[in-house]
C-alpha cells in the first residue's frame, strides 16, 4: 500500500504464524552509503555461512570490489530497502534483463529483524516493481545453506528451473511467472 511519500507501508496480522511489522519499503541508489553498510552486512553474512567463520575485513573488502552494486541502479535495475522507525533493516535488488525478464539480488534482513515478514515484503515490491516494467518472469539463484532464503522464495511461488548460469557459488535456480 502506498504511504504517499514514495514508499510503501505495511502492517498487521499475515495468518502464517507471524505479524509483519510496520515496516516502510523505499527505492535508494545503490552507491549511497545505505545501501552499502547493507550490502556489506549481505556479504559478510554470505561469506561467514560459506567459509564456515567470519570473514576478515579484506576478504569482504575484496567481494565487495567483485560484486559491484551498478547493476542495481536505474534504468537496468532497482535496490529496495526495509525500514523499521527510520532504520536501514533490509534490501533487495531488482536487475531488468532483456526480454521481459528480470533477476532477483541481495536479498537480506538484519539478524535482528527477521521472523518479522520484512523479506516477504521486500519480495512483493520487487514484484510490483518488475511487473511496472513488463516483466513477466523473474529468476534468482542461492546457495544450498541458505535454508531460510530459499523457504522464503517456495512460499513467494519460485520454483527449481535448470540452471541458467555456470557459478560455483550457485547450488538452486528458481523462477516465478508472473503472468
Amino acid at each position: 500500500m502506498a504511504d504517499g511519500g514514495g514508499g510503501v507501508r505495511a502492517g498487521g496480522p499475515t495468518g502464517v504464524g507471524w505479524t509483519l511489522v510496520d515496516a516502510r519499503i523505499d527505492r535508494v541508489a545503490p552507491g549511497s552509503a545505505e545501501a552499502g553498510r547493507l550490502l556489506r552486512a549481505y556479504f559478510e553474512e554470505i561469506l561467514r555461512r560459506y567459509d564456515g567463520r567470519r570473514p576478515s575485513p579484506d576478504r569482504i573488502e575484496e567481494v565487495l570490489r567483485d560484486n559491484p552494486p551498478e547493476h542495481l541502479d536505474a534504468p537496468h535495475g532497482a535496490l529496495l530497502v526495509a525500514r523499521l522507525d527510520g532504520v536501514a533493516v533490509g534490501c533487495a535488488g531488482l536487475r531488468l534483463l532483456s526480454g521481459y525478464a528480470a533477476e532477483v539480488h541481495r536479498v537480506y534482513v538484519a539478524p535482528t529483524a527477521r521472523g518479522r515478514g520484512i523479506g516477504s515484503r521486500l519480495l512483493d515490491s520487487l514484484e510490483s516493481l518488475a511487473r511496472g516494467h513488463g516483466v513477466t518472469r523473474l529468476c534468482l539463484t542461492t546457495r544450498q545453506d541458505l535454508v531460510e532464503a530459499r523457504r522464503l522464495y517456495a512460499r513467494h511461488g519460485f520454483l527449481e528451473v535448470p540452471a541458467f548460469t555456470e557459478d560455483p557459488y550457485v547450488d538452486h535456480w528458481l523462477a516465478k511467472s508472473l503472468t
